[in-house]
C-alpha cells in the first residue's frame, strides 16, 4: 500500500537582525509592512503553497483582527482574503472555544496534534506565531521548513 506524502509544517516569522520578533512588551511596531514586490512574490507564494494556519493563542486575536478589518479597496485585500478564509487551528491552554471565522481550538498534546493535521491531505501547512507557541514547535522539532524574514 502506498504511503501518503506527509505534509511539510513551515514557519514563517519576522524577526530583527539579532533575533527578536517583538519589543520587551510584546510591541510590534518595528515590523515593516512596506515590502518591495520580490518579498510580496516570496510571502504570496509561501501563502499559496499552504491550506492550514496554525497561531498560538496569544498572536491569534491581533492577528484575526488585523486580517479581518483590511478593506476591499485596500492593495492588501487580496492577501488578507487568503488570512481569512484559511483554516486556522489556535494551539491554547486556556480558551475553551474559538469566536473567530474559520479556526478550530486545540488543547491536546502539542507533538500528536501537529502529526494528525500533517497526516491529513491537503496542501503544507504554516505557522505564523507567538514566539512561546513557535518556540515549542521548535524544541519538539516539529517544524519542517523555516521562511525567516528579517
Amino acid at each position: 500500500m502506498a504511503q501518503s506524502k506527509t505534509r511539510k509544517l513551515k514557519l514563517q516569522v519576522q524577526m530583527t537582525v539579532d533575533g527578536f520578533v517583538s519589543g520587551p512588551n510584546g510591541e510590534l511596531d518595528w515590523m515593516n509592512m512596506n515590502w518591495d514586490d520580490k518579498i510580496k512574490t516570496y510571502v504570496n507564494e509561501l501563502t499559496d503553497s499552504v491550506d492550514t494556519i496554525l497561531l498560538g493563542r496569544k498572536m491569534t486575536e491581533g492577528f484575526v483582527s488585523y486580517w479581518t478589518s483590511v478593506e476591499p479597496d485596500s492593495p492588501e485585500y487580496p492577501f488578507a482574503r487568503k488570512m481569512v478564509d484559511k483554516p486556522k487551528y489556535v494551539f491554547t491552554k486556556t480558551l475553551q472555544k474559538s469566536n473567530w471565522k474559520n479556526t478550530k481550538i486545540v488543547k491536546g498534546d502539542l507533538t500528536e496534534e501537529i502529526d494528525a493535521l500533517k497526516n491529513k491531505s491537503g496542501k503544507d501547512i504554516i505557522v505564523y506565531g507567538g514566539a512561546t507557541f513557535v518556540s515549542s514547535l521548535i524544541k519538539n522539532n516539529l517544524i519542517d521548513e523555516s521562511a525567516l524574514k528579517s
